[in-house]
């Protein structure tokens, strides 16, 4: 099986689809952020083209980038923070080829509902493991003895970007969601940033707090994400069955303290037949977020088919929905 699913990935990264000491403060003013108009890729392109802007500042020594793009007029329903996948793009939230198109569908069904949608892109060989390896492209989920490279940049798009983009008389809810690794990185910046986040949906994916990244290119064929996820207490990579299946954690990271007495309510959405993440790595996850006192409002989980397969593990049409409804049934709690 985990030979099938590497061969299988290497395929789909390959074919550039796949999709998937810090404070709480931006460190610089809004002034910095600049609008750009030069595109990385011909997927970046054709979100210029159909009205997103590309904005680009500095965090944490890094120049970063994300897209954007509003509903026209204020923002009814408040905006979502997106995050891709391991070794994906921003752009594949807004342009691209078949395996793509349901993430496509999610960006015009939130904006169609008055949501804004900010997509956010992760850095290249920058990310690196806990022996120093380069990680390739991949948000910073994991909890190491190490500065984070993604949760000043999230920082900055709380505290710098949707104030300056916000229209007046928009809702001031701002929700979070992410697919894979981005749906790692999703949970691990709804709990760092939990005063400022409305709600947060990750997406195939499990436990960042509970999870190692091992950046070792001999255990993976893949270029554009490099390495494996494995769970820190069981040992076992997170693609085998009930790889995150265990009664000890003690290899769980600190979690950090809640920034307000009122915590963001998270809902998870996977496919039981995921490939990638297993479906005990989603459990493992909702179990600590229980823990930890984040109100749950029930897992959105595509019944078991039969085999575990690779492409179950990519954003689905059927979840566009249902994030979307939870997300606007936590606006007017928000107000």
């Amino acid at each position: 099986m985990l030979a099938k699913a590497r061969k299988y990935l290497v395929a789909i990264f390959a074919a550039g689809v796949f999709c998937v000491g810090v404070s709480n403060t931006a460190s610089a003013a809004s002034g910095d952020i600049e609008v750009g108009d030069r595109a990385s890729s011909w997927a970046e392109r054709g979100c210029l083209r159909d009205g997103w802007e590309k904005l680009t500042f500095d965090a944490a020594g890094h120049r970063r980038s994300l897209l954007y793009k509003g509903p026209g007029g204020a923002w009814r329903n408040g905006v979502i923070i997106v995050l891709h996948g391991g070794g994906g793009d921003a752009a594949n939230f807004c342009r691209g080829r078949r395996l793509v198109r349901p993430q496509i569908h999610f960006t015009e069904m939130a904006l169609a509902r008055g949501f804004a949608v900010i997509v956010l892109e992760s850095t290249d060989d920058i990310v690196t493991d806990a022996q120093g390896r380069v990680c390739g492209k991949r948000f910073d989920f994991s909890v190491l003895d190490r500065p984070n490279i993604d949760l000043p940049y999230i920082g900055r798009v709380l505290d710098d970007v949707i104030p300056s983009k916000r229209p007046a008389g928009s809702s001031q809810s701002v929700f979070i969601t992410g697919l894979s690794t981005g749906g790692y990185m999703t949970t691990r910046a709804a709990t760092y940033f939990s005063s400022k986040i409305t709600a947060f949906a990750p997406v195939s994916a499990g436990d960042p707090y509970g999870t190692d990244t091992i950046c070792d290119t001999s255990l993976s064929k893949r270029k554009s994400a490099k390495g494996i996820l494995v769970d820190a207490d069981t040992k076992k990579e997170i693609t085998q069955n009930e790889a995150c299946q265990t009664s000890d954690f003690s290899k769980e990271a600190n979690w950090p303290k809640a920034g307000s007495s009122k915590m963001p309510p998270f809902k998870q959405f996977q496919d039981a037949s995921d490939g990638i993440v297993d479906l005990s790595c989603m459990k493992r996850a909702e179990k600590m977020l229980d823990k930890q006192g984040y109100p749950d409002r029930g897992a959105f989980i595509i019944p078991y088919a039969g085999k575990k397969d690779v492409f179950k593990h990519l954003w689905q049409d059927e979840y566009n929905e249902p994030i979307l409804d939870f997300f606007e049934s936590e606006v007017s709690k928000a107000q």
